[in-house]
């Protein structure tokens, strides 16, 4: 599956610009012309499928304690904006539908990295993609799926083999490639600080785009893509566009 990605992913919406993986920020990474957001999505405890990153709610809630022990009625009455800037106060932890819904409506693409709480990869590929596709127009381009759980690209790889697939990598396994290749991965992703020179040009010469996370200064990114990374996830991905 070939697969073109912009130059410039806006990592979790746009987190340096508005509280991260809130519809706040999907709206600001639209705003400042970007094509492309990321976010990452888990379960409630009833199985809903709801953007945040942690495996608990402190950082970027007003609530605490582990995410998985929430229902959806419990999420909606938590406040992801406050801990950002007072002018975000009451900003909702969004649905996934919801999220889907204002990524349609701007014009974005969306890449959905599936970000299990622990023991629920399957469980959580499942509800995701089954989301994903009820929400998503069948006449555009189908979401990017990532995630660092091989147990939910193999899913996504069962249940959404139309759909392309990135492999998020943080520690290179000696097999990387054998698994891309079995995870009919269409992407590589890959932190340039945990990922030495020679690995990087492997990872550029196997074919797949590279996409580089999380890039925040415009040197770093023009080094990347004059190596060859076809793209970069940023915090203020705004600030990497051409001017």
């Amino acid at each position: 599956m070939t697969l073109v990605l912009p130059p410039v992913i806006g990592h979790r919406g746009a987190a340096a610009i508005a509280p991260e993986n809130t519809l706040a920020a999907i709206r600001a990474a639209a705003a400042g012309g970007v094509a492309m957001v990321e976010v990452d999505a888990k379960l409630t405890a009833d199985g809903v499928a709801i953007l945040l990153h942690d495996d608990d709610l402190d950082r970027t809630t007003d609530g605490s304690g582990p995410a998985a022990a929430r229902t959806a009625e419990e999420f909606a009455r938590l406040d992801a904006g406050s801990w950002f800037a007072p002018q975000f106060a009451g900003e909702p932890v969004p649905t996934l539908d919801a999220a889907l819904a204002l990524v349609v409506e701007l014009g974005l693409a969306i890449n959905i990295e599936i970000k299990p709480c622990p023991g629920r990869d399957v469980e959580t590929a499942k509800i995701v993609l089954a989301t994903a596709r009820a929400a998503w127009p069948g006449g555009l381009a189908p979401p990017l799926v990532s995630s660092f759980s091989l147990g939910c690209l193999e899913v996504a790889a069962q249940l959404a083999a139309d759909w392309p697939r990135g492999y998020l990598i943080w520690d290179r396994p000696s097999n990387w490639r054998a698994v891309a290749d079995r995870l009919g991965a269409a992407s590589l992703h890959v932190s340039p600080d945990r990922t030495s020179a020679a690995d990087m040009a492997q990872y550029l010469a196997d074919g797949r785009p590279v996409a580089a996370y999380t890039i925040n200064d415009a040197a770093a990114a023009a080094a990347l893509w004059q190596a060859g990374v076809a793209a970069v996830f940023s915090d203020d991905p705004a600030s990497l566009l051409p001017r």
